[in-house]
């Protein structure tokens, strides 16, 4: 496996929040921090294939013609918007 360097600046906070997580886990920080990009990553692949599955040849135009099905009137209630964004 190849590696690459990047240097990275986290709040202080963060920095001592992960570096306690990893002395927990029994691993150096740097590792510690390797696997959570690993997972955060798998995990935001594993979505973006999901959503291109799931949208299938799915265009634009599609949407907008489903949005022209959708009946006028006040949203349910909970669908409202919040004041400030009317």
């Amino acid at each position: 496996m190849s590696k690459a360097t990047y240097p990275l600046k986290l709040p202080l906070s963060v920095k001592e929040a992960a570096a306690r997580l990893a002395k927990a886990d029994g691993v150096s920080l740097n590792q510690w921090i390797a696997s959570a990009v690993a997972q955060k990553v798998g995990a935001m692949e594993t979505a973006a294939d999901f959503l291109r599955r799931r949208a299938g040849d799915a265009s634009a135009g599609d949407f907008a013609k489903m949005l022209e099905r959708v009946a006028a009137g006040p949203p349910q209630p909970g669908d409202e918007l919040p004041p400030d964004r009317h």
